[in-house]
């Protein structure tokens, strides 16, 4: 009987829990509307449909980074201790230093457009019009040498941009994806 005793109180509290998570819950939420799940919906794919209308020029881009991106990337896109460089790196990814900017380590220009339209300038995310994300992409572009100065980059050109780097995310027999000592990995870290 003793034992009993104790359980009864543990039986109690276990049947008390179990009626308490099973009870409807109030004020918790609602299913949100298609117009909200659309504006949530920002990301942009490698073949640019959610890309807005828009252009712009590395040369308009240049004035545009000049004003809200060179006090955190550096006049030239050199990077600081605020933000990492944006320029150089071509040909590195296969050594024992790596260097990975947006020319050469990133495989889809529309990336850059939907990072840069998402998180820049630090803290400021969302703040640039459609128009002021494709200049300053078209800008990092031509500073990587990928697009010339006067090109207009806008949703239609921007996904047919070809990357250094485009096809280095695929490995050259796709059986080789899940074989980590293929691919170079040690320790969790995969290059």
């Amino acid at each position: 009987m003793y034992c009993c005793s104790r359980l009864l109180p543990l039986m109690a509290l276990t049947a008390s829990i179990a009626a308490w998570a099973q009870a409807p819950s109030y004020n918790v939420g609602r299913s949100p509307t298609k117009e909200e799940i659309r504006a949530w919906d920002i990301s942009i794919g490698p073949d640019g449909r959610e890309l807005p209308p828009g252009s712009g020029t590395a040369k308009q881009g240049a004035a545009i980074y000049a004003k809200k991106c060179a006090a955190c990337h550096g006049p030239t896109g050199e990077g600081s201790q605020l933000a990492p460089h944006l320029l150089g790196g071509k040909g590195t990814l296969t050594t024992l230093q790596p260097v990975r900017t947006i020319g050469s380590y990133w495989p889809f220009a529309t990336t850059i457009w939907d990072y840069i339209n998402r998180a820049m300038p630090q803290g400021q995310g969302g703040s640039l019009s459609a128009n002021e994300v494709y200049a300053l992409t078209a800008f990092v572009l031509f500073r990587n040498s990928i697009v010339g100065e006067t090109d207009v980059v806008d949703a239609k050109s921007l996904p047919k941009v070809r990357m250094p780097n485009r096809n280095g995310f695929i490995p050259s027999r796709l059986e080789d994806i899940g074989d980590l000592q293929k691919r170079g990995c040690d320790g969790g870290h995969c290059p």
